[in-house]
């Protein structure tokens, strides 16, 4: 089994208890693209076989969330994980829609985002999680991000919570936002809720759901209905066939001449069998993910 299964993570388990089922499942290598928090839910993009390959491809997609966003508390965490250690008043009168609508817009394009410090990103050979749990102190280096697109859904005046939709680039830190975005209305918040409904272009409305999964009979039966293969996942790239000599030379390494534009391309044999994906620089074709090997 190689490929793609895109599932919808529930509340409560990490992104390895699901690599970890999925793998008891296929006893096949699985991975994950893009870890999701045991309490955010939503697109967990997972990698089987030699799918796990395809990670290069699939780290720097952008993403799309569902935010609850609590005014009037900070964690220290910034997310409903952590202990408050702060509180502020809330103006309500900050709260009417057309301003919240200009905060988040004040969002929009390309920015630095400090990073939180409950977070995998490594500083001097350590996680700054595993500074910010000893209590330590670290400099940390703000990075580029972008929002593309950043939507109001709704206001709860009554429990200071602000539900909003964004897509944003890779890298971005959603708790690093709705710190921000409190800021700006002035106080303090943290992420109440998270929901990934968009990796690239995995979508939840495409997705199998946990549930479905844990309460199938035939639970492999169940994963192999919804693999996405990898010529799936190229299906827009363009198709090179290979008669068997230029073939075997492509399977052991050697660059082929092909006077075509640089890209990624489907291979296949001359008895038209996916083969994998090679790529093109220069007028050169060379082997890139292989799945099948005779």
């Amino acid at each position: 089994m190689d490929g793609i299964i895109v599932i919808n993570k529930p509340k409560g388990y990490t992104s390895h208890d699901i690599v970890y089922k999925v793998k008891k499942i296929t006893g096949e290598k699985v991975g994950h693209t893009g870890t999701l928090d045991p309490n955010a839910t939503g697109v967990l993009p997972i990698l089987i076989g030699k799918g796990t390959l395809l990670s290069k491809y699939l780290i720097n997609h952008d993403k799309i969330y569902e935010v609850v966003l609590k005014l009037g508390e900070k964690t220290d965490t910034a997310d409903i994980e952590g202990k408050v250690i702060e509180k502020e008043n809330v103006n309500i009168n900050l709260l009417e829609k057309s301003n919240i609508e200009a905060v988040l817009n004040s969002f929009l394009g390309k920015q630095m985002q400090m990073p939180p410090m409950y977070s995998a990103i490594k500083v001097n050979g350590k996680k700054l999680y595993e500074y910010a749990r000893k209590g330590e102190k670290i400099e940390v280096q703000s990075r580029e991000i972008e929002i593309y697109n950043i939507k109001l859904l709704g206001v709860d005046t009554n429990n200071l919570e602000i539900f909003f939709e964004v897509s944003c680039s890779k890298g971005t830190y959603i708790r690093s936002l709705c710190e921000d975005i409190a800021s700006r209305l002035n106080t303090v918040g943290y992420m109440k809720e998270l929901k990934r409904t968009k990796v690239g272009e995995f979508s939840i409305d495409e997705s199998l759901t946990f549930k479905e999964l844990e309460q199938s009979n035939n639970k492999k039966e169940l994963l192999e209905k919804h693999l996405l293969t990898i010529d799936m996942i190229f299906n827009e790239s363009e198709k090179i066939e290979l008669n068997e000599k230029t073939l075997r030379l492509f399977l052991n390494g050697v660059k082929i001449k092909q006077s075509m534009r640089d890209g990624i391309y489907k291979i296949y044999n001359y008895e038209k069998q996916f083969i994998g994906t090679g790529i093109i620089e220069n007028n050169s074709l060379k082997r890139d993910i292989i799945i099948y090997n005779k």
